[in-house]
């Protein structure tokens, strides 16, 4: 046996490796499933060499490395929150806390590999800290939103104090992008009734989240791409959270893309119809 083969064989065998412990009739088969990841529940930091890890992909996606296939999906303009519904196998890409040098860009170059588009939720003062960065992904055709000014608890401000942090975030973001900032996230979710009121009256959609891939727990790269995967095929679509900031994010996504396109979901992107409401909100 040629040393060429030996070694295609040992590369079959320990992808085939890391899928045991899961039965073929789990979950449907392996080919519907990530191979499972250590500690998916743990919280524990992961050892500083895991940051940028590879993932492994199951049988289905094999041989999709070069080829993500056709990923992208329609174009879905929104005015309100009624107007966000999503397909079944629909999933809409969001990246909140940025921008962050190297990895936003880095996000961004996976992100134009694959030929889909997200949107960006930003921290205004980041987005200050970084405007060449903000306005690299405005540039590259993504959708841009507002995460406030300083990433603070809303619920445990004020009413008239978490308005000054919205209005303050927003207008940070739209000033460094020149761009519509018509999407907004309540930061740690922590939202109100009042204040999503007020936010939809004054000509933003508050994106919520179905699928949490809690890439902010210091866990493997694999581990953030499996509990991404599991909670998607359980609730079938959804707005998915992930974050700019951390490397085991980048470091997962072209895997995460490319079982999405293995498993024929779709990435649909965000187009705000506000345009007239917001240049007269600048005016």
């Amino acid at each position: 046996m040629s040393v060429r083969v030996l070694c295609v064989a040992a590369a079959v065998a320990c992808l085939l490796s890391s899928c045991a412990g899961r039965s073929q009739t789990e979950s449907g088969s392996l080919a519907t499933s990530f191979a499972p990841a250590k500690a998916l529940s743990s919280t524990k930091p992961a050892k500083k060499a895991e940051a940028d890890s590879p993932v492994a992909l199951t049988p289905v996606a094999w041989g999709r490395f070069n080829n993500p296939g056709s990923l992208s999906g329609r174009t879905l303009t929104v005015s309100s929150l009624s107007d966000l519904k999503l397909a079944n196998k629909e999933v809409v890409l969001t990246f909140d806390d940025g921008p962050m040098p190297k990895k936003t860009e880095k996000i961004l170059s996976i992100l134009d590999e694959y030929d889909v588009k997200a949107t960006f939720l930003m921290v205004g003062q980041m987005a200050k800290a970084h405007p060449e960065i903000a306005r690299k992904v405005v540039n590259a055709g993504h959708t841009i939103g507002s995460h406030t000014y300083r990433h603070a608890d809303l619920q445990h401000l004020s009413f008239d104090a978490a308005i000054a942090e919205i209005e303050k975030g927003r207008d940070a973001v739209t000033s460094v992008t020149h761009e519509d900032a018509g999407f907004f996230r309540f930061p740690y979710l922590a939202d109100t009734s009042r204040l999503r009121q007020w936010v939809g009256s004054n000509g933003m959609v508050v994106l919520d989240v179905q699928i949490d891939s809690k890439d902010y727990f210091g866990v493997s790269p694999a581990a953030v791409a499996t509990r991404t995967m599991n909670s998607l095929r359980a609730n079938g679509k959804g707005i998915i959270l992930l974050h700019d900031i951390h490397a085991r994010t980048a470091a997962m996504l072209p895997a995460l893309l490319t079982q999405l396109s293995a498993e024929g979901y779709k990435v649909v992107r965000l187009r705000h119809n506000n345009s007239s409401m917001m240049m007269a909100w600048l005016n």
